[in-house]
């Protein structure tokens, strides 16, 4: 079930990506996520400069995304998360994912 709420909540979230704007009230962290996802690394980047602990795991991705590894590293351990790996857009929407299911 828990799967389903998951998927209940990101299907609306990667349908907007389409749009030319944002969808109203989103977090500086899912904004953040946003913009990445449609490739406005500026923009996701300026998103997410608060010093909360989800803005810190946006911040690391943004930074594996532009290979700046040692600066990625940094984040993860401000966000308490692991060095992730792979495909950087399935990290954007597993990030996105955790931030609207909670």
């Amino acid at each position: 079930m828990g799967c389903m709420q998951s998927d209940a909540q990101l299907a609306p979230f990667v349908a907007s990506l389409d749009g030319a704007t944002p969808p109203k009230g989103l977090s500086g962290p899912l904004l953040g996520v946003w913009r990445a996802l449609r490739g406005e690394w500026d923009a996701a980047h300026d998103a997410v400069q608060d010093d909360t602990v989800e803005c810190c795991w946006v911040h690391a991705a943004l930074h594996r995304e532009a290979g700046d590894h040692g600066n990625a590293g940094y984040w993860y351990r401000l966000a308490s998360r692991p060095v992730a790996k792979g495909d950087i857009r399935v990290e954007y929407l597993a990030i996105a994912s955790e931030l609207l299911n909670r």
